[in-house]
């Protein structure tokens, strides 16, 4: 997977958080902070929709998985929503999701 890419798509989407962190020369220590947290809860997300869905295919179990974890990324309220961790994370809003519900709350 390329975390970063995502990651840095993610962060570019929200110009001033992206122009603060460069002018403090912090994006690519925050990058790479936030592209491992990515990682983390797509491993999560994996792990769980594997337990839900025995049968699945790895792949697609990948791919919404990864589906799941980036939305969380983009539906965070500020920096510090990206930094959750995967333990906090609902399987109920994962399922809802994947239905193409999303949760409330």
């Amino acid at each position: 997977m390329h975390y970063k890419t995502i990651v840095l798509e993610l962060l570019q989407n929200r110009p001033e958080f992206h122009e603060k962190l460069r002018l403090s020369r912090t994006l690519l220590t925050t990058l790479n902070l936030y592209s491992s947290q990515l990682k983390a809860n797509h491993e999560a997300w994996m792990d769980r929709l594997s337990r839900v869905k025995p049968g699945s295919e790895r792949s697609q179990l990948a791919s919404e998985a990864l589906e799941i974890a980036v939305q969380e990324m983009k539906d965070s309220k500020g920096p510090s929503d990206f930094l959750l961790e995967p333990e906090t994370l609902s399987l109920d809003g994962a399922m809802a999701f994947t239905l193409g519900h999303k949760p409330r709350g």
